[in-house]
């Protein structure tokens, strides 16, 4: 089996593991397409905090049933799924409220476990979401992260007559653009790469240039309102400071950013009673894969057309040159040659 391992911080090669053998209750998966995100470059580059080394790293995985552990049952071998890679102990409160996401003991799958940058991956049963027909493997690779714009817009309730600031235009900043936008929300876009900015207007939000002025900016095209919904995407905690500045009064804020575990973000508590501002964490997503499938499957996201296919065995290639450059390339999908 090929495998892409990462061994220590910008440390990647691939190796030929044995073949995962599933547990009870787990699915053997043959890979046909792995996304590469931001998690697996902090991984490439030491930042995540999580990992454990060794580690085949990759959350995003699209592929097909190969088989079953001892007395699991799922769907048919050879039917085509993607893998939700947030596995709860569903005994804590989170798991008991139904926000597994957030469980006390998470384990996530090309993190705390084996991932999908390999020939196969063996993942819990019960985490399999079937692709419809009309799908290919590429794009249902898309899922995982246009689930976590699903969710971010559901903490957010963004609807048709809202008007939706999303703070930063990578790859989790454009998936809520394309959410928000299938939902029939006007959506703005902001951040300080023109290129990003670019890619957010082809895909359907209105550029507003991030940096010093972005208050007025924001201000100005709103009739000195503010946004309705703010969505921050940029995991920058002067930019997570500057939402409470950019919401409309009776507005809601939605952080999706993740920071350096220990740093704080200092909000102004009288524009938090003020303005009644409603504010949300997201993390993730929990029960989103089928409407992000869905979502895909419809032609409403075009977030696939702007990612570039590698072959798995390019994968210490294409990291090297990501930790170099994270403009390089927007969206890496490897290939596994068995597929």
């Amino acid at each position: 089996m090929q495998a892409a391992l990462f061994d220590a911080a910008f440390q990647l090669r691939m190796t030929d593991p044995p073949r995962p053998e599933p547990k009870p209750g787990e699915a053997l998966i043959a890979v046909k397409a792995a996304g590469l995100c931001a998690g697996d470059l902090y991984i490439y580059t030491g930042k995540n905090p999580y990992v454990s080394y060794p580690r085949i790293g990759c959350h995003e995985i699209a592929g097909t049933v190969a088989g079953y552990g001892a007395n699991t049952m799922g769907p048919a071998i050879g039917t085509r799924v993607v893998v939700d890679p947030f596995i709860g102990c569903g005994k804590c409160y989170p798991c008991r409220i139904g926000k597994r996401n957030c469980c006390a003991n998470l384990t996530i799958v090309g993190v705390h476990r084996d991932g999908g940058f390999a020939d196969f991956v063996a993942v819990p049963a019960t985490n399999l979401v079937a692709v419809p027909d009309n799908l290919s493997d590429f794009e249902a690779s898309f899922a995982e992260p246009v689930a976590i714009g699903v969710q971010g817009c559901r903490r957010g309730e963004v609807a048709a007559d809202d008007i939706v600031l999303v703070l930063g235009a990578g790859p989790i900043g454009l998936a809520i653009v394309e959410v928000a936008r299938s939902r029939g929300a006007k959506v703005y876009a902001s951040d300080l790469s023109a290129e990003r900015l670019a890619i957010a207007r082809d895909l359907g939000a209105i550029p507003v240039e991030g940096g010093p002025g972005l208050k007025e900016r924001v201000l100005e095209v709103t009739d000195n309102e503010g946004m309705p919904v703010v969505m921050e995407a940029t995991g920058v905690a002067a930019v997570m400071e500057q939402t409470t500045e950019l919401v409309a009064s009776g507005g809601r804020i939605v952080i999706l950013g993740l920071v350096k575990q220990g740093t704080g973000v200092t909000l102004p508590g009288l524009d938090l009673t003020r303005k009644e501002i409603t504010l949300h964490g997201s993390r993730a997503s929990v029960d989103c894969f089928p409407e992000a499938l869905e979502l895909l499957a419809s032609g409403k996201i075009h977030y696939p057309k702007i990612a570039s296919r590698f072959a798995l065995r390019e994968a210490p290639i294409v990291f090297d040159r990501l930790a170099k450059d994270p403009m390089a390339i927007h969206k890496a999908v490897f290939i596994p040659e068995a597929s």
